[in-house]
């Protein structure tokens, strides 16, 4: 692994080493397209509407009221509710930090003073924070480790700390963040209490504040929670080990399993540890982890967890689409370890899952107007379904419309943290040149070794079409350097293009294309990816979908909704031809060639099955089936939907 210690200093992730650098939110700017607006709407509703909601529910208030001894009576919300007020405080100060200096930035700091302000009135003199427990009236500190979250909260607020120093500079947040980091070394390091969290996520935060401080007893203490980690120091419960990844050490692991979330967030500690510490072997085994947990047991959204009762992966092979579960948080955390992996071995199948997940997981959640969420991701809709009151908590995670908010509301405020850094996960450097990752409109700027300064704007009409113009602003002093351009897994069976400064063209094949030269300003290099509508056939040992086709276009997603068909009929009356191919339609739809199916369905029967019918008498109506985007679905209303489309044949 190489040297990144020249970092930009506005970083989420920085490692100090790995085979890639990233760059910063200082070096890269979204621009315009597709995430442009979503990060608008974010920095300008969702950031507010996520504030407004955790005041009107009491969980701000929660800090205020342990600072004044009010807590037994008056605390409200989860275990967990403190963590949501940090990852607003780390989304804030992204936000803030890529901001432009105006009213929306003065507001922004305004609200992270005064939320940050509460959250220090409630921290204890030896540094520990938490309102759910160690207070008069409550459980004693560190009495529930399986369930109770201290230290996933101490892991948000280390994060969120680690955001402010990066982003502002060093202040009251990440100094209330060091007193808690500095509480945990003391309180669970060789010699203290040697068991783990039930959720993990202080590894992660751990190893960053490690980053930003040099303090190498915070990675330490991160490194002693990986090992810990497997051996049984948590109580089995209803769900097994295997929920919170207690069951088997991390190295030994051959896929991930249990908890989602908490899958994803381990693996993305462990591989922190495994980078600044040089452990390859560790590294090693979160690779095989995550290729098992692709190859077998992701949605092709790129949601993971299939289990709707422990929020889990399931079997291998066991997707069910109308079961599944595909937590947007888990979306974010598989974001989280792709990026990781990525920048420690340049592998540009880990930006493909990242991207795929991106646009089919992150980006499906919030609604137009970021004011309503996802918090499962289903990829069958069989039933429209109540309309959730938008004045009200929702208690179910499984909503047929998008929610305002949830009692357990950790998905909003993962979505705001992951749009205000979405800048960083765009491209990246080495010694050799730049690489880009993610295609947006952009500006990036950055120095390479030796003082080599490089400056290039991106644009492109990416997803809805395939065309990523890369024009070099600056490149001194001029020595040839490389350019690297991940050309998409989905392209494969296409044609992909790049064309070079001097009209060179050629095919390119998925993974990376480079071109090397001495670029020179007002040179322009062209990417053309076959972005048409195409079949996606399953693996045949995914049962529950076996016999189906889904379309996917570049690296969108789509799916039949409803509010498309004609007479009020529902998804299930579609059968589409895969025979023939579908095509673009208007407004960023395709139409796929198929039929509607009336069929024959008997009434009220004492037994769900009969006798098979081969004369096919089944009614049907041969027409456009009209699919749109995935992450676009319910924003018209109630609906049903499916992904997953049955055929003619079948």
């Amino acid at each position: 692994m190489s040297d990144n210690r020249e970092l930009s200093t506005v970083l989420p992730v920085a490692p100090t080493r790995g085979r890639l650098r990233p760059l910063g939110l200082d070096e890269v700017r979204i621009t315009g397209g597709f995430w442009a607006r979503r990060r608008e709407v974010n920095a300008t509703a969702t950031l507010a509407h996520c504030r407004d909601w955790m005041e009107r529910v009491g969980w701000t208030g929660n800090f205020r009221a342990v600072a004044e001894g009010r807590v037994q009576q008056d605390r409200r919300g989860r275990e967990f509710a403190d963590s949501e007020i940090y990852k607003l405080l780390e989304a804030m100060a992204w936000q803030s930090g890529t901001g432009t200096g105006g009213s929306t930035d003065a507001a922004l700091d305004r609200d992270i003073a005064a939320l940050t302000e509460a959250v220090a009135s409630a921290q204890e003199p030896d540094g520990y924070l938490n309102t759910a427990f160690g207070h008069p009236g409550q459980q004693p500190r560190y009495s529930d480790l399986e369930w109770g979250h201290e230290l996933y909260c101490y892991g948000h607020l280390i994060q969120a700390g680690v955001a402010q120093a990066r982003a502002q500079g060093e202040g009251e947040l990440t100094k209330i963040a060091r007193r808690a980091a500095d509480h945990i070394c003391a309180t669970f390091g060789r010699g203290g209490i040697e068991r783990v969290c039930g959720h993990a996520e202080i590894e992660t935060a751990l190893v960053e504040l490690a980053r930003l401080t040099g303090e190498e007893r915070y990675l330490d203490q991160a490194a002693v929670f990986i090992g810990r980690r497997g051996h049984g120091t948590l109580a089995d419960g209803e769900f097994g080990r295997v929920y919170h990844q207690d069951d088997l050490p991390v190295r030994e692991a051959t896929v991930l399993r249990g908890h989602a979330v908490r899958a994803l967030y381990l693996a993305s500690g462990a591989v922190d540890v495994a980078v600044e510490t040089g452990d390859e072997e560790l590294l090693a085994a979160v690779g095989r982890q995550w290729e098992a947990a692709v190859a077998r047991r992701t949605y092709l959204t790129g949601g993971m967890g299939s289990h709707h009762r422990d929020e889990a992966f399931g079997d291998d092979f066991v997707l069910p689409p109308d079961r599944a579960y595909s937590e947007t948080c888990a979306g974010v955390a598989s974001v989280q370890l792709s990026w990781r992996l990525l920048l420690a071995t340049g592998d540009p199948r880990y930006a493909d899952l990242a991207e795929r997940t991106l646009f089919n997981v992150v980006a499906t959640s919030p609604s137009e107007d970021g004011r309503s969420f996802f918090y499962a991701n289903t990829l069958h809709r069989r039933h429209q379904g109540p309309v959730p009151a938008a004045d009200a908590v929702s208690p179910r995670a499984e909503s047929s419309l998008r929610a305002p908010w949830f009692a357990v509301s950790c998905c909003p405020t993962n979505v705001a943290r992951t749009l205000a850094q979405l800048p960083a996960h765009l491209a990246t450097a080495d010694d050799q040149g730049i690489q880009l990752h993610q295609y947006a409109d952009a500006e990036i700027a950055t120095t390479l070794t030796g003082g080599h300064d490089i400056a290039l704007s991106v644009r492109t009409d990416y997803p809805s079409g395939g065309n990523v113009t890369v024009r070099i602003d600056r490149s001194a002093p001029a020595r040839p350097w490389i350019l690297s351009l991940r050309v998409p897994a989905w392209t494969e069976g296409a044609t992909a293009y790049l064309i070079e400064p001097d009209g060179t063209c050629r095919t390119v094949d998925p993974g990376t294309a480079e071109v090397t030269r001495l670029f020179l300003p007002g040179d322009e290099i062209r990417l053309e990816l076959p972005v048409a509508p195409r079949w996606i056939a399953p693996d045949p040992r995914i049962d529950a979908v076996r016999g189906t086709v889904a379309v996917q276009r570049g690296p969108l997603v789509y799916c039949a909704e409803s509010v498309d068909l004609p007479g009020g009929r529902e998804v299930d009356a579609v059968r589409v031809d895969p025979s023939a191919e579908p095509e673009d339609g208007p407004d960023g739809s395709v139409v796929a060639p198929g039929e509607l199916v009336e069929q024959d369905v008997p009434g009220d029967t004492a037994w769900p099955y009969r006798p098979l019918d081969r004369t096919g008498d089944s009614a049907s109506e041969r027409t456009g089936i009209v699919l749109v985007p995935y992450n676009s679905w319910a924003n018209r209303g109630p609906s049903t939907m499916r992904v997953w489309l049955p055929t003619t044949e079948t």
